[in-house]
């Protein structure tokens, strides 16, 4: 019977009937020098000293092997009888009296350093109220200076000690209770979330199922698709081999389709640069209206000097070959590294006299080297980032100032 065991009332007051003394004054002989046996003790404190130093279960086992026909005695029952088993020196008590000296062997040890009354009391006021209490109890009594008054206040601190114990132990059942109800609630809420989380779980799946159908069907059509893809590849290459030529004269007919629209845009914008140089002016025009209108600058006069115009776009090329052959001038075109070679712009800039290089339609290494040849020879050089009509005629007149 431990601590943390209280016994019932009847059986607390049993314990004191089977283990009280029989009214006589009880005398501790003179211990001398030897510690004391379990069977050598005053019977009143063997009752405290198994309940207190042995647990239940293993008194049990001791009884169990010393004497096997009480082993499923009820514990109150077999605590009674090693109790009485310890007035006298027996298989029982000398089987409790080896385990107790096992179980507490260090603090036998060191009680045994203790060479009077008063340290032993001293230290058992220290270690009464911690967990070393049991082996204290057991190493105090069996001690050879262990007097009547001693053993009198470790019996009456022990029994006061189980009565708090008691008393703790009621206030822990309760706490218990509550912690208990607290438990069961707590437990309901959680089988409430467990449902929602099942009913989530069950709504995810569902929802997973339907998007998984969904992929399957997805790749289905992919599949689908891809196969249709390589069969008009395959249906390609079979046309291509059957017609070698088909891409090349494909690629002909759209740039022959492109050569025929610059070629249109070129004659429209052609003939309204001729209506406009041969529409009269309008001598009765307003004043209100001339002043509205720019006057045209003249056409520059190039002296028959050669012009060499850098970019441009090629579908306006002709325009500007009449823009410069109307002024007088030879024209000079390269396109700035599009189609003809940068190494040929250096022997068409030693032929030009004028140079007018479109920024916007030329590499880098072509404005460079129109930059740098023109400043080396001295040539005047007009730079103009909009490749129309009107900045190249701009372009000439700059280069007559």
């Amino acid at each position: 019977m431990s601590l943390l065991e209280p016994r019932p009332t009847a059986a607390a007051a049993s314990a004191l009937a089977c283990c009280a003394p029989d009214g006589r004054k009880l005398a501790v002989p003179d211990p001398g020098s030897r510690r004391r046996r379990l069977w050598d003790l005053n019977p009143a404190t063997h009752c405290p000293v198994l309940g207190v130093c042995l647990p239940i279960e293993l008194l049990r086992h001791l009884v169990g092997k010393a004497l096997p026909s009480h082993a499923a005695e009820e514990d109150y029952r077999l605590h009674c009888i090693a109790v009485s088993e310890c007035k006298r020196r027996a298989t029982l008590s000398e089987a409790m009296h080896k385990t107790l000296e096992g179980r507490f062997a260090l603090a036998v040890r060191q009680a045994a350093s203790l060479r009077s009354t008063a340290a032993l009391a001293e230290a058992w006021r220290e270690r009464r109220d911690d967990e070393r209490m049991p082996g204290v109890l057991w190493a105090m009594l069996t001690h050879p200076r262990c007097d009547t008054v001693l053993e009198s206040q470790m019996l009456a601190d022990v029994h006061m000690l189980q009565h708090q114990l008691g008393a703790a132990q009621r206030v822990d059942r309760a706490r218990l209770e509550a912690l208990q109800g607290e438990n069961a609630a707590m437990r309901a809420e959680l089988d409430a979330a467990r449902r929602r989380l099942q009913q989530h779980s069950a709504a995810l799946l569902a929802r997973l199922d339907v998007a998984q159908s969904q992929a399957m069907q997805l790749r289905a059509e992919a599949i689908g698709r891809d196969t249709a893809l390589a069969a008009l590849h395959e249906e390609l290459r079979s046309l291509q081999a059957r017609s070698p030529g088909l891409k090349t004269r494909a690629e002909l007919a759209r740039r022959v389709q492109e050569q025929a629209e610059r070629i249109a845009e070129l004659e429209r914008q052609l003939r309204a640069q001729q209506l406009a140089e041969l529409r009269p002016a309008s001598a009765a025009a307003s004043a209100e209206t001339v002043a509205a209108t720019p006057v045209a600058a003249p056409p520059p006069v190039l002296g028959d000097r050669a012009v060499l115009c850098v970019g441009g776009r090629p579908a306006s090329v002709p325009l500007y070959r009449h823009i410069v052959e109307r002024s007088g001038g030879r024209f000079l075109h390269h396109d700035g590294g599009e189609e003809h070679g940068v190494q040929r712009l250096d022997a068409t800039l030693s032929a030009a006299d004028l140079v007018i290089c479109q920024t916007g339609c030329v590499s880098h290494d072509a404005y460079w080297r129109v930059k740098e040849h023109c400043k080396r020879h001295g040539k005047r050089c007009v730079f103009i980032e909009n490749p129309g009509s009107a900045s190249l005629k701009r372009a000439l007149v700059e280069l007559q100032t």
